[in-house]
């Protein structure tokens, strides 16, 4: 396990602007499951999704209008996401607003997917524990007007993917100053993990997420409600 400088202290380590949602952003799946599924897009669904497995209880509801709630208590094994966002994913700004309460692993991010080549993205805006699964390799770290962020990447070894099991990459952002709210402009996180040798592919979709996970000892818990536009 790599040493994060701004995350040596964790353990192992939303916006209705507007009288309308955007097109874009819809409520007509809520994909739910108690096991890990074969393929990712199926568990995840597409604009809004609400994947579970193992123990625990997480509650996630959409309530349309790009706007969705989370209580979550986990146990050992146990794990969820849930989040609004877009497909395809891409350059965009992504404004949200609401409230995010969490103890123990998990996170608040915009998370997505891009095609050839195959990876799994997060930017992450808050969190109480981050415990990765995979270890992580710093990149560096980039600066602009909506804050500093820290670069990293991981491997998961065949892991469920939106192309089946496989072996892919992870790209991670991580603000040095947590927040709850604000704007997002993803091109520059892209532009900044090239600029670090991080290449992205084809994007595919796109959600700001709630996360919550068991690592270990280390259990999830908490509530977050959240509005996307």
């Amino acid at each position: 396990m790599v040493t994060f400088s701004f995350l040596s202290a964790l353990v192992l380590a939303a916006l209705p602007y507007g009288l309308a949602a955007p097109s874009s952003l819809t409520s007509l799946i809520n994909h739910e499951t108690v096991a890990p599924p074969t393929h990712l897009e199926s568990r995840q669904g597409g604009y809004y999704s609400f994947w579970t497995e193992g123990g625990g209880s997480f509650k996630c509801s959409q309530q349309g209008g790009g706007k969705y709630t989370c209580s979550w208590s986990g146990q050992k094994g146990g794990g969820f996401v849930a989040g609004t966002g877009f497909k395809p994913g891409g350059s965009r700004a992504v404004k949200y607003s609401g409230t995010y309460d969490a103890k123990g692993p998990g996170y608040l991010a915009l998370y997505g997917w891009t095609r050839n080549p195959l990876i799994e993205y997060y930017i992450i805006e808050s969190y109480d524990i981050i415990a990765p699964g995979e270890p992580w390799t710093k990149k560096g770290n980039f600066t602009f007007e909506e804050g500093t962020y820290e670069l990293y990447t991981s491997q998961r070894v065949n892991k469920p993917s939106i192309e089946g099991t496989r072996t892919f990459t992870q790209f991670w952002s991580v603000r040095t100053e947590k927040r709850v709210g604000g704007t997002i402009t993803t091109g520059k996180h892209y532009d900044a993990w090239s600029k670090a040798g991080m290449k992205l592919g084809n994007h595919d979709y796109m959600i700001l997420c709630t996360e919550g996970f068991a690592n270990g000892t280390l259990l999830p818990s908490g509530s977050s409600t959240i509005t996307v536009s």
